[in-house]
C-alpha cells in the first residue's frame, strides 16, 4: 500500500476549495476577472505537485515543486486582493491564507531537502 503524501493531499484539497471559491465568485458576486486568476494559480499548485511526483529526474521534480511554491505565493496575493476589495470575508480569507502558509512550509521543506546531495524524491 502506498503511503500518504501530505503535499499531494493538501494541494488537492486546496485546489478543490479554490474551485468552490471560483464558483461562488462567479455565481454570487458576478466577479470574473480576479476569479479566473485565482482559479488558475490555485489549481496549478496541485497540478505541478502531481507533475513533480511523476518526474523522471530529481531536477524535474524540484523544478515542478518550485513552480508550485511560486503559484502558492501568487495565490496568496489574489486571496488578499479579494479580501481587501470585499469580495470575500475575512474569515474565509484567513482560512485560505493559512492553507497557503501550510503549503509553502511543506513545499519549502521539500525543496530544501531535495537540494542536498544524495537525496531522492519519492
Amino acid at each position: 500500500m502506498k503511503t500518504e503524501n501530505a503535499i499531494q493531499n493538501k494541494s488537492y484539497s486546496f485546489a478543490l476549495r479554490i474551485v468552490k471559491l471560483y464558483k461562488f465568485l462567479c455565481e454570487e458576486k458576478r466577479e470574473f476577472t480576479l476569479s479566473k486568476q485565482i482559479v488558475r494559480s490555485g489549481t496549478s499548485i496541485g497540478a505541478n505537485v502531481e507533475e513533480g511526483i511523476g518526474a523522471f529526474s530529481k531536477k524535474d521534480f524540484r523544478y515542478k515543486l518550485s513552480i508550485a511554491y511560486k503559484e502558492t505565493r501568487e495565490t496568496k496575493f489574489w486571496i488578499k486582493l479579494l479580501r481587501d476589495s470585499d469580495y470575500i470575508e475575512e474569515k474565509l480569507a484567513g482560512s485560505l491564507l493559512k492553507d497557503c502558509e501550510e503549503l509553502l512550509k511543506i513545499l519549502g521543506a521539500i525543496l530544501v531537502t531535495t537540494s542536498k546531495p544524495g537525496k531522492k524524491h519519492s
